[in-house]
């Protein structure tokens, strides 16, 4: 993991230090692949993920007689957690994956050794579009899931407790504040690098047969969403610390 890490830095270094060396369209294709073929799914898990927040919220503080209050727990519980988690855990399932199993296949075919024979750099061709096509599009997927669990707590909230959409919206933005929005903004590029990172260095892993090729696409898998949850929980504790 450490090497992979070095080279990754060096690889990025060198791209940004020349980026005529970045390879365009392999990154539209991942920007694509990863982040725009997976906006719907994004949008529909965390709409009914705002639903369900809004349903228990609303059904706890109806008892204490302040069911306005589901709206600025869906706000909070959505802008600054459950959007960009949810969208981490879909990109580890449908990305890191696809990354590991794209990368692994090649090593299993030895063609990445044949590009080593040409001169072409594994990192430059394999990793490095992967890498930054996540970090452009996972903050876009983010946004997206952030507009769908609002939708699903607004829509649960006017069936439920008879919220108008206008009031749920005003209410929204008197009194969520911004800084929840950016607080979860902030972590998507971060949890993006770890899950392509992790797709990449598994793929990479991979040896000569089809049960290596199973056991790291799924490593992949597993440790990404691991890190994307650790990670979280400890930007959680360091926002906490500095009381944002």
């Amino acid at each position: 993991m450490l090497v992979f890490t070095g080279q990754l830095i060096i690889a990025l270094g060198r791209t940004l230090g020349n980026p005529r060396r970045l390879r365009m369209t392999p990154l539209v294709a991942f920007m694509q692949d990863a982040g725009i073929n997976g906006l719907p799914i994004v949008f529909i898990m965390t709409f009914f993920i705002g639903a369900v927040i809004a349903l228990v919220g609303t059904n706890l503080l109806t008892t204490l007689g302040v069911e306005v209050f589901t709206i600025q727990l869906v706000g909070v519980a959505i802008l600054r957690e459950f959007g960009v988690v949810i969208t981490a855990i879909l990109l580890s399932g449908r990305s890191a994956s696809s990354f590991a199993a794209q990368i692994g296949s090649m090593r299993m075919n030895q063609e990445t050794d044949a590009m080593q024979v040409m001169g072409v750099d594994r990192f430059d061709a394999l990793v490095i579009p992967r890498i930054l096509a996540a970090l452009l599009m996972m903050p876009l997927m983010t946004f997206c899931a952030d507009i769908g669990g609002l939708a699903g707590g607004l829509l649960v909230s006017w069936v439920t407790i008879d919220i108008s959409p206008v009031f749920f919206i005003q209410r929204t933005l008197e009194t969520v504040d911004i800084k929840h929005f950016w607080i979860g903004m902030c972590k998507a590029p971060f949890l993006a690098l770890i899950i392509a990172a992790a797709g990449c260095r598994h793929g990479l892993m991979v040896g000569g047969d089809v049960q290596s090729l199973g056991q790291n696409v799924t490593s992949a898998v597993v440790q990404s969403i691991f890190m994307v949850i650790m990670f979280d929980a400890i930007f959680a504790v360091i926002f906490m610390a500095l009381d944002l």
